[in-house]
């Protein structure tokens, strides 16, 4: 057995200016030779499967006339404890902050289609906490489909991860900034529609959501065909706007929305 290895690292150069272009494959060659060990292999060719993107285009959301504030950085009048009593979350310098284990806050009011600005801040954490424990939050849209909220800043794009529609779909693209900068999320939601047949509601179209993470699209009319992650039930009914306490100091400030139905 060997007890020894060598590794080898590959750095192509390439003369005048040159490309890669999204969605195509780019081959590389190259000559390896080991002269003790024998090893003469005049060409190896690999194919690398490009993930470089187009120039990524933002765009900054203004609050319109007629949006619902939901909070305004002062108190929470807009929101209510999900299963009753008293918020646990603090308010301090204009925005709320989630203390662990008080448990999640929802809007007092239900929702159908709508637009929602929302701004995030993931904590800064040591580096020994890893994965699903680093920033964990998230916004339920009508309590039934989960958009995360981690510190992602950096990882691929994972189905649970910052940006993803909770085990159901990843973001097009990781644009997470790192934890301790703001963030913001604006979400184009339409509800499914239902129809009523033999008495019973039918649902007859999925959700839909379109979602733009710090100006950048991540989500672009996705249908959504089922709850995720921990929600309520798909129904026809509204449903309100869940912030969700998942042990982790996250925090939130300019928080609108307008409601489209």
């Amino acid at each position: 057995e060997p007890t020894n290895y060598l590794f080898f690292n590959f750095c192509p150069s390439v003369a005048g200016e040159w490309e890669m272009k999204p969605g195509e494959d780019h081959v590389f060659r190259y000559r390896w030779y080991v002269h003790e060990g024998k090893s003469d292999v005049n060409e190896i060719e690999r194919i690398w499967r490009d993930y470089a993107e187009p120039p990524q285009v933002k765009v900054e959301f203004q609050k319109p006339a007629g949006a619902i504030t939901l909070f305004d950085g002062k108190d929470f009048s807009q929101f209510q404890r999900q299963g009753g009593g008293q918020i646990g979350w603090k308010i301090a310098d204009g925005e709320m902050q989630i203390v662990p284990k008080s448990g999640s806050i929802m809007t007092k009011r239900d929702f159908k289609d709508f637009m929602l600005h929302a701004e995030f801040k993931t904590p800064v954490l040591p580096d020994e906490i890893k994965g699903q424990g680093r920033g964990n939050s998230g916004i339920y849209i009508q309590q039934r489909y989960e958009l995360q909220i981690l510190d992602s800043f950096g990882l691929e794009p994972k189905n649970n991860e910052c940006g993803s529609i909770y085990t159901f779909k990843a973001p097009d693209r990781n644009v997470c900034a790192q934890p301790g900068q703001w963030q913001t999320y604006d979400i184009l939601f339409h509800a499914a529609r239902y129809e009523e047949k033999d008495g019973q509601p039918v649902k007859v179209q999925n959700a839909r959501i379109t979602v733009f993470q710090n100006g950048v699209l991540i989500h672009d009319d996705v249908e959504v065909p089922r709850k995720t992650g921990a929600g309520q039930p798909e129904g026809p009914q509204p449903r309100p706007i869940l912030l969700q306490d998942h042990d982790n100091a996250v925090s939130f400030r300019n928080l609108w929305i307008v409601p489209l139905d």
